[in-house]
């Protein structure tokens, strides 16, 4: 059963060094966090996942961490963290920490002692080889770069070593099943690491590539989810409102792995990209493009498959974007996210909103930093008021992490605040909205009412009926309102007896 407090959360994702510069040193930290957690708060979020805070060389921007029970120095200390977690919790907030638990940097202790060529108490922390000329039998390996006469299996970069949480089915002497000892005392040091900092003050953990521990393992995962179920277990027992959210894009597997939440992922197929994010097909219909051949069938197909098979078990966690995807003004006109993110924020489970979506921001075609190639662009620094670096920093512009936009027109919170019209404001009405109606909440029923190509889309949320249509023509869904009268509106509604009938590019909650 997930933690009570997520039947009313929403999530506020933080890339801590594109957040805030409280220093001056051009780099976003935990003190900058802090002096804007009653921002976060006002737009309706009462948690925060945090991206990688902890020490790391960065060469995969702290997805290759160095020591997990230490703070970055570029963020500050580990006592600031400790005061974030007190802070965020005198205003009725939640922080998860991001755990990476699948590997390391290469520069961690522990792979320093491993790649030793005598043995160790570390040596069967990671995988090896039996030769250093054996490859990892379709696995991901690096060879001539240790002591020891063998290779070492990677889950990502060159710099990120896997960790050895065994393998499902052993086809190799080197490999060492699920349940040996020394896959283990991996499993106990991560519970350790995550013991450390829910004794601090942590609610909880974003997992990265939750799904990668145990390496050969069936197509149901059962061996890692296994892994899981046993962390999952020591939460029940000492940190029961202590909770987990899945990088994994499958919940019918993640939540009976233990997950209290999974994100419904980007990923290719899934449904998800065919929202805002159809632009790697030959024409794009992402269907809150207003000029797109429509079908929310695309969506809803697995959607409510996933939906009806994980009720009860957790959430399905819509997001608006996150450091790995591209921003959704890539191809959104504020108009069509206003749409866009009032469906994310009216359906069920748990929505996390991407740092400075809430105001439009672009994404930006950059060079890569630190690992970032692609998903550079959608990591620049938030933008909060116009002059010097958009009131991210006051260090010289060649200084920062990244560049801030350099449009004119770049969108701050300071130009959106106070404008009942911009994306700012109205993302603050939709949440405020979610969390005055019970069934708009993570639990609140859903049913799909109108699935038609040519109308609007309408679905039920326990009493309440919802309409969206992103077209540029009036359209009427065949939906009877039975009595319900507008609740909350973006453009134009008419509902009548027989029929729910949607202004050019509307979204209604009828009641």
């Amino acid at each position: 059963m997930a933690a009570s407090w997520l039947k009313d959360a929403v999530f506020y994702e933080i890339y801590p060094q594109s957040f805030y510069d409280s220093n001056g040193d051009g780099i976003g930290d935990i003190p900058g966090v802090i002096q804007k957690l009653d921002y976060v708060k006002s737009l309706g979020c009462n948690a925060i996942w945090l991206n990688p805070c902890f020490d790391s060389p960065f060469k995969d921007a702290g997805y290759d961490v160095r020591d997990y029970k230490k703070v970055a120095p570029r963020y500050g200390t580990n006592e600031d963290l400790e005061r974030l977690f007190r802070e965020a919790h005198h205003r009725g907030m939640r922080i998860l920490l991001d755990l990476v638990p699948g590997h390391t940097s290469e520069e961690h202790p522990w792979f320093r002692e491993s790649q030793k060529e005598e043995k160790n108490a570390f040596s069967d922390r990671y995988i090896w080889t039996d030769s250093w000329i054996s490859g990892g039998r379709g696995l991901n390996f690096v060879a001539g770069e240790a002591e020891r006469a063998s290779v070492y299996i990677v889950n990502f970069f060159k710099c990120q070593p896997a960790l050895n949480y065994g393998f499902g089915r052993v086809e190799a002497p080197w490999q060492m099943a699920h349940d040996s000892p020394a896959a283990l005392r991996t499993r106990e040091a991560m519970k350790d690491v995550m013991r450390f900092w829910l004794d601090r003050g942590c609610d909880g953990f974003r997992v990265d590539m939750a799904d990668s521990l145990v390496k050969n393992d069936d197509e149901r995962k059962s061996f890692t989810s296994s892994v899981w179920r046993d962390v999952r277990a020591m939460l029940d027992a000492d940190y029961p409102e202590a909770v987990l959210v899945s990088e994994w894009g499958a919940p019918k597997l993640a939540l009976r792995a233990g997950f209290d939440m999974d994100f419904y992922l980007n990923n290719w197929g899934n449904g998800y990209s065919t929202l805002m994010r159809d632009y790697d097909q030959p024409v794009d219909n992402s269907y809150f493009r207003a000029a797109a051949d429509r079908d929310i069938n695309r969506f809803l197909d697995i959607y409510r498959d996933w939906y009806e098979d994980t009720r009860g078990l957790g959430y399905i966690s819509l997001l608006t974007c996150n450091h790995d995807t591209p921003r959704p003004r890539r191809t959104l006109t504020e108009r069509e996210l206003k749409l866009c993110y009032a469906f994310l924020f009216t359906m069920p489970g748990v929505p996390f909103l991407y740092y400075g979506d809430e105001i439009g921001m672009r994404y930006l075609e950059l060079p890569t930093k630190e690992g970032g190639y692609t998903r550079t662009g959608s990591r620049t620094p938030m933008q909060w008021k116009p002059g010097k670096n958009l009131g991210f920093s006051e260090a010289p512009s060649d200084q920062l992490y990244l560049p801030v936009d350099p449009a004119s027109d770049a969108p701050t919170v300071a130009a959106e605040e106070g404008d009942p019209d911009s994306l700012l404001e109205t993302v603050r009405a939709l949440l405020a909205l979610r969390h005055r109606e019970e069934d708009l909440r993570a639990e609140g029923p859903f049913e799909a009412l109108c699935t038609e190509k040519g109308s609007p889309f309408v679905y039920r949320r326990g009493s309440l009926y919802l309409a969206v249509n992103p077209s540029l023509e009036a359209l009427t869904a065949p939906v009877d309102p039975e009595g319900r009268s507008p609740l909350f509106v973006l453009g134009g509604v008419s509902a009548e007896r027989g029929g729910i009938t949607l202004a050019p590019q509307s979204f209604a909650v009828l009641k």
